[in-house]
């Protein structure tokens, strides 16, 4: 495989909605590159791609697995990310490291909440995309309805490149609007196609989709604008080209259909990743920032130019230990190389380079730009980190790792099995950025915090299977915030002790006010004239603000949004030291916190549900109770859909009341959306069921 061009690499995404059919799709893409022999299924347990023993059984993908095949000459390295929200941070993760996705779409669901978040993610990182509308085979299809949807959800300028004939169980065959063919199969593994002239009935539909190709193409790229406006003939190669550019410059979106269950249109989803996503070199060099002075570096994608990688991904492999997987962006890396981690600032060895293929690797000697394979040896870099020449050192961006939004508090089952929880736990926190885990000395409890209850319930299902370790649970809980309303000004915090001998001085007035636009975080404004504190006493100040921000004052859960400014102080020659400022630091904002009227604030959920009309005006009243706001209402095909946002704490356990409320008839999807303030009534709830953790710290 090493022999192949570096312009002939596409790495991909395969990115959805849980259910759209990502894994299938991957599936069918091994089986026509001959990675595998045989196809398995997600229902029956057995997809490659899905090979945790939770992944299974519950048939949904929960990790993003990579692979690697070749198609018609262009090696494409693959990774099939969950549509689960509980399991963004992984869709995340992949998308950072990637040239290109391809959107799955189901034809009956169309565009659901999920698919959104992937879109905006994939928005965020600028990744060039093609879609699949699956499932054309599937009672309730409709090809045109999806196509809308693509057009006012997500804003995409979409133009269909083939077109099925019929949908549901009248599917037949598929019409290829550039080459202007009509395509059937002729086996039930979909490998033979037969190509022939388009049907006449099919001629007036192929010319109105590839109007609108022409129409949606000449918006993206001048070269077909120019003939359009003309009316010049546009032959099937500059229409190719003029897709490729578009796709590359994220101003065109090609869709394609098939279904992936029954093997029909997967290879020309294989054929539109090579003509149209994006090869390393068609990308624009890899930006990152010099590791002393800050200032901008870019890394062009050269096998000889200076080494630069991103570790995306770690993996615990029970034969060779940990698996880091990473983007190489430029140079070459050979096995037994020393290479330096920025982020940390250390030397790391890589022992081995593996090429994956899901769950099973082939080992190669060397990796250079454009590659994602996965690394052996390395000791202490984790997810995000740089890898670089230390002759060149580099920080590339790291990803953005989402707020967990459920917590739960976690005991071993036997006092022996505390150390062996803390290391396990260590491990879990190297794989997974958006788990978070904290002790609370109040309680003496474990408290695990992630992004739904299905994240956490997989964390205590693999301790159990990988490391043999019981536990205890407390349910899950809400991870609240408080924040402040109002400014407050020159709050004065002092620690000043005298018990003989050396005693202790710290003295600091602060101004804190909350942040006007949100999500931003604690910001720290140092505004100290004329040395009335020292410099090197500033920044255990603002480490002070930062840890007693950990706990605030209604209910000890962590204050965010909010600015402090440190304006004045004073120290002593001899008393004054870096914990007398921490502390007078953290004292200050605990009187600044009372005095800032804290509120507390609270995850509100979008989310949407799809049901028969008979039921949705008692899941209405339901979601009603639960506090809901209702954006919108629309309808699917013959089923009306309705989209909230609900607070979180009242959507526990809401799959079985939904299930009861329709006859198991509707379906939820639901994602995090925003914090909001909590009313007054359950805000006094929420402090009461904290007050014996409170009595504690008193």
């Amino acid at each position: 495989m090493s022999d192949i061009a570096l312009k002939d690499f596409r790495n991909i995404g395969i990115i959805a909605h849980i259910d759209a059919g990502k894994t299938t799709t991957t599936e069918r893409i091994l089986y026509y590159t001959g990675v595998i022999h045989k196809m398995g299924t997600v229902d029956e347990g057995n997809a490659t791609m899905d090979w945790m023993e939770q992944e299974q059984e519950r048939g949904i993908t929960i990790t993003s697995a990579a692979t690697t095949c070749v198609w018609k000459g262009k090696r494409i390295n693959i990774i099939d990310t969950p549509g689960h929200v509980d399991f963004t941070v992984e869709v995340e993760r992949s998308l950072k490291v990637l040239d290109g996705a391809v959107v799955v779409l189901c034809s009956t669901s169309g565009v659901q909440p999920q698919t959104e978040t992937v879109w905006r993610q994939a928005d965020r990182y600028g990744v060039p995309r093609i879609c699949f509308i699956n499932k054309i085979d599937r009672l309730g299809a409709s090809f045109d309805r999806v196509m809308g949807e693509i057009d006012e959800r997500l804003g995409a300028n979409a133009a269909a490149i083939n077109f099925p004939d019929a949908a549901e169980d009248q599917f037949k065959g598929i019409i290829d609007v550039i080459n202007e063919k009509y395509i059937t199969y002729k086996d039930a593994d979909g490998m033979e196609m037969d190509i022939q002239e388009v049907p006449e009935q099919f001629k007036e539909r192929l010319q109105k989709y590839r109007h609108t190709l022409i129409e949606r193409l000449s918006d993206a790229d001048d070269v077909i604008m120019e003939k359009f406006l003309e009316e010049k003939e546009i032959t099937v190669d500059e229409l190719k080209k003029a897709i490729r550019r578009a796709v590359i410059k994220n101003a065109f979106l090609p869709v394609l259909t098939g279904t992936a269950l029954k093997n029909k249109g997967v290879q020309l989803v294989l054929d539109a990743v090579c003509d149209y996503l994006p090869s390393p070199v068609d990308l624009p060099p890899t930006k990152g920032r010099d590791a002393s002075t800050g200032e901008e570096l870019l890394r062009e994608p050269k096998p000889e130019a200076p080494f630069s990688a991103l570790v995306f991904k770690v993996a615990t492999d029970p034969y060779v230990g940990k698996l880091f997987y990473t983007r190489i962006y430029s140079g070459t890396l050979h096995s037994g190389d020393q290479v330096y981690n920025s982020s940390d600032k250390i030397k790391e060895r890589v022992s081995k380079i593996v090429l994956m293929h899901a769950n099973k690797q082939e080992i190669i000697s060397k990796t250079s730009a454009g590659e994602i394979v996965a690394l052996v040896g390395l000791k202490e870099s984790k997810t995000g980190h740089t890898l670089c020449d230390s002759e060149n050192k580099i920080i590339l961006e790291s990803m953005k790792v989402p707020e967990p939004v459920v917590s739960m508090s976690i005991e071993p089952k036997t006092k022996a099995d505390q150390d062996k929880m803390g290391m396990t736990l260590r491990k879990f926190l190297d794989e997974d950025p958006s788990l978070r885990v904290q002790y609370d000395h109040e309680t003496g409890q474990t408290i695990i915090s992630g992004m739904g209850e299905l994240h956490l319930e997989i964390i205590i299902d693999r301790m159990k299977r990988e490391f043999g370790l019981e536990t205890k649970v407390g349910r899950p809980e809400v991870a609240y915030k408080e924040t402040i309303t109002q400014k407050v000004k020159n709050v004065v915090g002092k620690h000043i002790t005298q018990t003989g001998g050396k005693g202790q001085y710290g003295h600091v007035v602060i101004d804190v006010e909350p942040n006007e636009e949100k999500g931003k975080g604690i910001i720290f404004i140092d505004k100290i004239k004329g040395g009335a504190i020292p410099r090197e006493f500033i920044k255990p100040i603002e480490k002070g603000i930062r840890e007693g921000a950990l706990s605030g004052c209604l209910a000890g859960y962590p204050v965010v949004d909010f600015t402090v400014t440190l304006v004045d102080g004073s120290y002593h020659d001899v008393d004054s030291n870096e914990l007398a400022f921490h502390l007078a630091a953290r004292q200050a904002l605990r009187d600044a916190l009372q005095k800032g009227k804290s509120v507390f604030l609270e995850p509100i959920m979008d989310i949407e549900v799809v049901a028969p009309e008979d039921f949705m005006s008692s899941v209405l009243g339901d979601l009603n109770q639960r506090r809901g706001q209702i954006v919108n209402l629309g309808s699917r095909g013959n089923l009306k859909t309705a989209r909230c946002d609900v607070p979180l704490a009242e959507m526990f356990n809401y799959a079985n009341a939904l299930r009861s409320l329709t006859q198991g008839r509707a379906s939820f999807s639901m994602e995090p959306s925003y914090y909001a303030q909590v009313p007054k009534n359950i805000a006094d709830k929420i402090i009461n069921a904290r007050e014996p953790i409170a009595t504690q710290r008193r």
